[in-house]
């Protein structure tokens, strides 16, 4: 005879959106179910987010910027606009990015890029609940100079939503202005490999992988690491 408890929720369900010119990835973080969801980098194409979002009739509960770089902030202007309601969410140390073309790079590749300000800036630490979804902020600088990751410890997989600190197979490029590879390397593996194997990482640009994954065969920080340095 059950005990009558109740089911657990159903994982979320974690939908990419590549945006041109610089391939980077774009995340929906929906719980079934509900209608709230989550936002995660919005890039330069923006439309496509903003369909899939009219089209189900989902609202986002905010918008979650890992970094200030152009490629990742470009959308939240798009975002903004069409929900007000919803805030933008930044690293305390990226946020002076999101309105100066010259930090954010975009100046450097093409029209200059500025979004509006963040409506709350987040520590190392801290604590988001938004959407159904339970996000641990960890500040892992070294690629740009207040990066954070987005961790869900409490899903079943865990999941990262990282940005552009941890790929599969290789790391953030640390050649941007407030780059520092010791930190970015030290910082990956004291804040990301101490995660479960079965870790699910859903980075800025290509393929998802998991902490197991990179835990292995990372060249840069797994076992046996045969580059250990960036410079």
């Amino acid at each position: 005879m059950g005990t009558g408890s109740t089911p657990a929720e159903p994982a979320p369900l974690i939908e990419p959106f590549l945006s041109a010119p610089f391939d980077q990835w774009a995340y929906v973080v929906r719980r079934p179910g509900r209608e709230d969801v989550l936002v995660v980098d919005p890039g330069f194409e923006a439309d496509h987010l903003l369909d899939h979002l009219r089209s189900l009739r989902l609202r986002p509960a905010a918008i979650l910027n890992t970094h200030g770089h152009c490629d990742h902030i470009a959308g939240n202007r798009a975002l903004k606009e069409a929900f007000p309601e919803a805030p933008l969410v930044i690293g305390r140390n990226e946020a002076r990015m999101l309105e100066d073309p010259s930090a954010n790079l975009s100046a450097l590749f093409g029209p200059p890029v500025s979004s509006p300000p963040a409506d709350l800036l987040v520590d190392d630490g801290d604590r988001l609940d938004l959407a159904g979804v339970s996000l641990e902020v960890r500040e892992i600088p070294g690629h740009s100079p207040g990066s954070v990751v987005f961790v869900a410890t409490g899903e079943r997989p865990p999941f990262v939503l990282g940005g552009d600190v941890l790929f599969a197979g290789s790391v953030g490029r640390v050649d941007f202005p407030g780059g520092d590879g010791g930190l970015l390397l030290s910082g990956i593996r004291s804040k990301l490999l101490d995660l479960p194997d079965e870790t699910r990482v859903f980075p800025g640009h290509g393929p998802p992988t998991t902490i197991g994954q990179e835990r292995r065969r990372n060249p840069y920080v797994g076992e046996g690491s045969t580059l250990g340095r960036l410079d």
